[in-house]
């Protein structure tokens, strides 16, 4: 069997690998999900807090059915969770079965809080999410290059990538995906056929997101003529991107987006638009390659079609969006515990970003493999 060639994203840091275990547990990972709006407390839906741990939001979903009545089909929440870690989230359900969680118990999920609202709860219905990790075995030097990369990020942003969650345990998700795509490989479960054209688009957007990492970099690190001749550009378009401060550099031309939500746009006045990024009004937004979504143009259209001239063919099998490219934490605070040689930190992000992508630009290495995790 051929084997699949997984795709690294490029870091945005230019550290060197730093040492530390993560163990992806209830007592070193810790979710919780906030909502986009306040409950009213009234209404027909009843919105139960949870906190959870080692258990999937499916598997919490199966345990409050049991012993409630509800249909599987009648429970809402807002984003799926992680099954490792202690993870809090709120699902909505039929009010009238309030009564049947009087005396609920379970030894991995207990029931935080009740309110009520006026709708189901929706997948996206949620701000983001606030995050607590531990990073065990942590060294003092390496204590203090996991502070500084951290109050980077802070500063600046991170690289919106998707997460491994998306590719599979064996990185192969992508390529099943294209080959459904390309009639190769036939599926009867639509759901399955959906994530794994799902997870193509996701390398897509994480190849044209690690080029525009790439451009940023290099505006920094090569003259203005090496530059314009490694990507094509004029003079007047590398002095352009050269010369914005900030390090992720905007294309005009590109699409953007109000930040951390709100209507997309074409860059077309780039000197304003680089200010509104450095107040975080607004941000790049990369493609989600599929049907009638807005296109970018000039160089910005020019970068896309690098990435994405090969998924046009399969346009019409594929929805079609925009999503944050370069996104922004909130709230970074960290510590060090000398004694223990533990490393914790906490941060706050939009929906729609991965915890463990920002724990992978600030380790610089797979977070899964070797001494990093004890998981399979």
């Amino acid at each position: 069997m051929q084997e699949t060639t997984i795709f690294k994203p490029l870091y945005a840091l230019t550290h060197a690998p730093i040492n530390a275990y993560f163990s992806k547990n209830s007592d070193d990972f810790v979710v919780r999900e906030i909502p986009l709006y306040a409950f009213s407390g009234q209404g027909e839906h009843l919105i139960i807090e949870i906190c959870k741990k080692d258990m999937t939001t499916q598997e919490a979903l199966h345990a409050l059915s049991e012993i409630s009545g509800v249909k599987m089909r009648d429970f809402g929440y807002a984003g799926l969770k992680d099954k490792q870690g202690m993870t809090t989230q709120f699902i909505s359900m039929p009010r009238k079965f309030e009564a049947a969680l009087a005396n609920f118990s379970h030894e991995k999920m207990k029931i935080l809080s009740l309110s009520a609202h006026d709708n189901k709860l929706r997948i996206g219905h949620l701000k983001g999410n606030s995050f607590f990790i531990r990073l065990k075995k942590v060294l003092p030097p390496d204590a203090v290059k996991l502070a500084a990369a951290l109050d980077t990020l802070g500063r600046e942003g991170f690289a919106n990538y998707f997460g491994y969650q998306r590719f599979g345990k064996f990185g192969d998700n992508a390529a099943q995906g294209e080959e459904v795509l390309r009639g190769q490989r036939r599926l009867k479960n639509p759901k399955m056929r959906d994530f794994l054209i799902s997870a193509y688009q996701s390398e897509l957007f994480n190849r044209w997101l690690s080029k525009r990492v790439e451009i940023s970099k290099f505006a920094a690190e090569f003259s203005l003529g090496e530059f314009s001749k490694i990507y094509g550009l004029s003079k007047e378009e590398a002095r352009e991107i050269a010369a914005q401060p900030q390090f992720f550099k905007l294309l005009r031309g590109e699409i953007l987006g109000h930040f951390p939500h709100g209507a997309f746009f074409s860059c077309d006045d780039l000197g304003a638009e680089c200010e509104r990024f450095a107040r975080r009004e607004i941000t790049s937004a990369g493609l989600i390659v599929g049907r009638a979504k807005l296109r970018a143009s000039g160089l910005g259209g020019r970068f896309e079609d690098e990435i994405f001239a090969p998924a046009r063919e399969f346009e019409a099998q594929m929805n079609g969006s925009r999503r944050f490219a370069w996104s922004f934490m909130e709230r970074v605070q960290h510590a060090y515990d000398t004694q223990n040689a533990h490393f914790s930190f906490s941060f706050y992000l939009p929906k729609g970003s991965y915890a463990t992508v920002v724990l992978e630009e600030i380790l610089h290495r797979d977070i899964f493999e070797g001494a990093a995790t004890d998981e399979d």
